[in-house]
């Protein structure tokens, strides 16, 4: 497969650091997920041609399918694993197989409410009010430093939950001294909380000043030629470092786009090259969508933060363009908009007051942002930075430049501008169909003998869809002005009918 020269250029700005890479589809959308100690050779060998003739059916058709990739750095492989796990539950790309499945690393969790609390291993978090730490990717380093925290402060390992003396008759921990068995009153459970207590701070990060003296005593027992207990101190010691390597916290990103792991970075780009004072922390993007003049419809999507924010997307019918004409549809769409926006924002319609976006974004070139300029200006809001992408070269036009910037694809402000255009493509695509659906579904009716619009109508606002209406009584047809018995029969023996010829075409 020949490699495009954007790949090859990005490429060669690939580190030789730990971190983990996405690889994209020509839709944008996250089709692999992979981590890597490298991530220069890891990358660069899905696109080295010599190893093609080695590699199986599946691997072919996932680099068949590449069109882009994203990397993201990080400080170890451990933070890679986690973060590698996080983005294939989150984004459920096609080619990944392992770790799609539930499984998740290890935490370590303590309920300071239960009757004798216990550290306890367990890899979901729920909200019930326990503390948590973790998640941790050496499963082994972690249970070795726990069984450290429970000999440490004298904590119980039985895996009762509230133990008795029946369970203290058997039990090694506190035969061995290991536990201060409150299970039979040996302290009360307000001293063994503090016990708890004690090794929680010490599971939040203070077991690293337990390395020094860690460090002597294995220096101390190899001076004294007792190589097993300085090996042991060597291995507790290592275990120690991997628990608590520090990690990066990784925030949740929606799976539905292809979104970048940190969008703020891409404002703040963004920011740059308009020109703007501060980065536009809510940015509306505008599409129209339509089939040869039919069902015109447009798109608002919110980004709030460099992400989705769908309590505040909006769909339009266009109702005063005739025929297919973008530039007048646009108009129409930002004129509703904002027109709507200023009138919340002085509560005339008893809601709390709007905000107004501080970027605006149109599909289209210069023709769809003069349009939304005029718009906003007629409204008093030209202030409002507003700028158009045009698809074939996201070139970004601005109103007082007569040339469009071109960035080039790997820009992250282009890239932030792509996903707030491609999710306007989605939902102003998506409205379309389903108003196409709809009026293909509710045609049926235009067979039925002496049909008219009114009556038509009548039946669609009491039953809502053709749908409801095929599962109707004919008491419930006979209700609907227009139709009397004989009408409200004769139409349920043709619902029926249809219903025959479509299970028996």
């Amino acid at each position: 497969m020949p490699v495009s020269e954007a790949i090859r250029k990005k490429l060669t700005a690939v580190p030789h650091k730990p971190g983990v890479y996405l690889h994209k589809d020509r839709f944008g959308t996250v089709i692999y997920v992979g981590k890597a100690l490298d991530l220069r050779k890891r990358v660069s060998q899905y696109f080295q041609s010599s190893r093609r003739m080695g590699w199986d059916l599946k691997f072919n058709a996932l680099v068949e399918a590449i069109c882009d990739f994203d990397i993201h750095v990080v400080h170890s492989e451990p933070e890679a694993l986690l973060l590698e796990s996080k983005l294939i539950k989150e984004f459920k790309p096609r080619f990944n197989i392992s770790l799609r499945d539930d499984k998740r690393y290890l935490m370590l969790k303590v309920n300071l409410n239960d009757p004798i609390p216990n550290l306890i291993f367990t890899r979901l978090k729920k909200d019930d009010g326990a503390r948590y730490f973790g998640p941790f990717v050496n499963s082994l380093a972690l249970r070795n430093t726990v069984a450290l925290a429970r000999k440490q402060f004298n904590l119980r390992g039985c895996r009762v939950f509230t133990p008795g003396e029946a369970d203290y008759k058997h039990c090694l921990y506190a035969h061995l001294k290991n536990c201060t068995a409150p299970c039979v009153g040996n302290v009360t459970r307000e001293q063994y909380l503090e016990q708890v207590n004690a090794a929680c701070n010490f599971l939040e990060g203070q077991a690293r000043e337990m390395q020094p003296q860690l460090e002597a005593e294995m220096k101390k027992a190899a001076a004294a030629q007792d190589f097993e207990k300085a090996a042991e101190l060597r291995d507790l010691l290592r275990d120690l470092q991997d628990t608590w390597k520090k990690t990066e916290k990784f925030a949740r990103v929606p799976y539905t786009l292809p979104l970048a792991i940190h969008p703020e970075k891409d404002l703040v780009e963004l920011a740059k090259i308009l020109g703007l004072p501060t980065p536009p922390l809510r940015i509306e993007g505008f599409d129209i969508s339509n089939i040869s003049g039919t069902f015109v419809v447009a798109s608002c999507v919110s980004f709030k933060n460099g992400r989705p924010d769908r309590a505040n997307y909006r769909r339009f019918k266009i109702k005063g363009v005739v025929g297919q004409d973008d530039f007048a549809s646009m108009a129409e769409v930002i004129r509703r908009r904002y027109s709507r926006l200023k009138r919340e924002s002085k509560g005339d319609e008893g809601t709390e007051p709007s905000t107004f976006p501080e970027l605006i974004m149109v599909d289209g070139g210069r023709g769809q942002l003069n349009m939304a300029c005029a718009e906003l200006k007629k409204l008093g809001l030209e202030k409002i930075p507003v700028i158009g992408l045009a698809k074939e070269f996201e070139e970004i036009y601005l109103p007082e430049k007569s040339l469009p910037l071109r960035l080039g694809l790997d820009h992250p402000a282009v890239k932030l501008l792509q996903r707030l255009r491609d999710e306007c493509h989605r939902v102003a695509n998506s409205y379309n169909a389903q108003l196409r659906l709809k009026k293909i579904s509710e045609s049926v009716l235009d067979d039925f003998p002496g049909i008219g619009e009114r009556r038509k109508a009548a039946l669609l606002k009491k039953f809502g869809s053709v749908q409801r209406l095929k599962m109707a009584t004919l008491e419930q047809l006979a209700e609907v002005s227009g139709f009397g018995g004989k009408a409200a029969a004769e139409l349920k023996a043709f619902l029926e009918a249809r219903k025959e010829i479509r299970a028996n075409p």
